[in-house]
């Protein structure tokens, strides 16, 4: 079934289209009882105005808020989203998503067509390889930009982020404090990713903390859960194989619980950075340096109504800490072999 048009409403009324539009925008004399037939008119059919058409035309900012996330399918950003949502729309402002897929290019056309759109203020997980100078007009013009889990690239702008570096650090000092003397390390790609980065740091951080050496061996990569699980067992296959992985993502930690659980490996100790859902019922349940997604949402969201509050003070990265949760799967004790 057709959507009515402003035409059919006026037609319905009997007068022009350009005095409902003067109605419904409220933009010009109408007489009270034309005003009443419009209005009757536009209930009867069921007419839905076209803000984003209009918001255009008269260089006004849409009651919406664009946030850009690398993939829809991590529960992880699909969390950070509630956190935003459910802040926002207690000021009559809508979140509109998008995905990026990790590309540079599909971030850049996603924000330019939230930004044809005129929404109110941008909420960005920059892609790996992304350079947001091309947004520097725009945060000069006072269009609220916030980064979340990691930092703008060329750009100076809000952001909030997790406490990635001291979080690692915390889980393989746990680690060491079990005895495990050789730790793995399945960080994400690209190796220069902001968390992946700040997370290797944490764990290079604890081993020198405790006086052991870093062995380059010891270090995989795995994007996804597939990738993280072949990565698993590579350290496994080593001639001198850690007695404990720490995974630096859900995925990495989702594909080293299969690893190990199809291996029969119940003598491995794990760590991952990120909660998953029912880490608690794995056996042994997972322990893990758990971020707070919701909250990371809930700031960024804070952050951004500041400023359309009219807050101009300098551009700020918020930190938002971690806790480790210990379950079990951490706290195995080495076995010699």
């Amino acid at each position: 079934m057709r959507r009515p048009t402003m035409t059919d409403v006026a037609r319905e009324v009997g007068v022009t289209a350009k005095t409902v539009s003067r109605v419904l925008n409220d933009d010009g004399p109408v007489a009270i009882e034309t005003r009443e037939r419009v209005m009757a008119a536009v209930r009867k059919l069921g007419y839905q105005p076209n803000l984003m058409a209009r918001n255009m035309r008269v260089g006004a900012r849409d009651a919406a808020i664009g946030l850009v996330i690398p993939e829809m399918g991590n529960p992880f950003f699909g969390t950070v989203a509630g956190g935003i949502e459910s802040a926002v729309r207690a000021r009559g402002l809508t979140l509109i998503v998008g995905s990026s897929s990790e590309t540079a290019d599909l971030e850049q056309s996603l924000i330019a067509t939230f930004l044809a759109r005129r929404v109110s203020a941008l909420i960005v997980v920059p892609s790996a390889t992304g350079d947001h100078r091309y947004l520097r007009s725009e945060r000069v013009a006072g269009l609220p930009i916030v980064f979340l889990d990691r930092p703008a690239v060329g750009l100076t702008a809000d952001s909030v982020v997790s406490g990635n570096r001291s979080g690692a650090q915390a889980g393989i000092a746990h680690l060491i404090g079990y005895g495990h003397r050789r730790i793995g390390f399945i960080g994400d790609l690209p190796a220069t990713l902001y968390t992946r980065r700040e997370r290797f740091q944490g764990y290079r951080d604890a081993l020198e903390e405790a006086g052991l050496p870093f062995d380059r061996a010891l270090v995989e990569t795995g994007h996804d859960q597939e990738a993280a699980r072949a990565a698993t067992l590579r350290l496994l296959a080593l001639e001198h194989p850690p007695t404990a992985l720490f995974a630096a993502n859900n995925l990495a930690s989702m594909g080293a619980v299969v690893a190990l659980a199809r291996a029969g490996r119940r003598d491995v100790a794990l760590v991952g950075f990120d909660d998953l859902p029912l880490a608690e019922v794995l056996d042994p349940p997972l322990t893990v340096v758990a971020q707070d997604p919701a909250a990371i949402g809930e700031v960024a969201a804070e952050l951004v109504l500041s400023r359309l509050d009219g807050d101009r003070s300098r551009a700020r990265r918020t930190l938002v800490p971690t806790r480790l949760i210990v379950r079990g799967s951490g706290e195995l004790s080495p076995v010699s072999r």
